[in-house]
């Protein structure tokens, strides 16, 4: 028994210490990673600039199949807890921005075509806000949105 217990760990760190010396020497890169981060629609001050430099569009269409799950008062605003689930096909992102926040854009997942399309996260909020979920799907733009009242400020307010 304690044989099988010694082998597995040395087998895994044998694996662990193979894996370390790949990365430190170039052999494997996380190229995933290491993709064209959208930094621009990150800055953005104002929404649509988000979605421009996010989408290059910012026209969007209300669709009821898009259920955005956020509290209607986020007693602190520096953790608020937003879920989004999508029952659409073909779903190819979900955004998620913060109306009245300095920088509006606060998440953006690009979603494989097996995935189902659902996120849970959780955002800072500056102050009462909408909330406002965007789904990329069959090249057109999505989103739902919610209210939110703070009663404490998250982004140093």
């Amino acid at each position: 028994m304690t044989n099988m217990k010694r082998r597995t760990l040395l087998k895994g760190t044998l694996a662990a210490s193979a894996v370390g010396m790949a990365i430190g020497t170039g052999l494997l890169t996380p190229r995933i990673v290491l993709a064209a981060w959208p930094k621009d629609s990150f800055d953005a001050k104002t929404v649509d600039a988000a979605l421009n430099g996010l989408f290059g569009s910012s026209t969007l269409e209300g669709n009821d199949k898009i259920k955005i799950k956020v509290p209607d008062i986020a007693e602190n605003g520096a953790v608020v807890p937003v879920s989004v689930e999508v029952e659409m096909t073909g779903v190819e992102s979900i955004s998620i921005l913060a109306e009245k926040n300095a920088t509006p854009l606060t998440s953006s997942y690009t979603l494989g075509s097996n995935t189902d399309p659902f996120v849970a996260t959780r955002i800072k909020l500056g102050k009462t806000s909408s909330v406002i979920a965007v789904v990329k799907a069959g090249g057109k733009l999505y989103s739902a949105g919610k209210e939110v009242k703070v009663t404490i400020g998250g982004c140093g307010g």
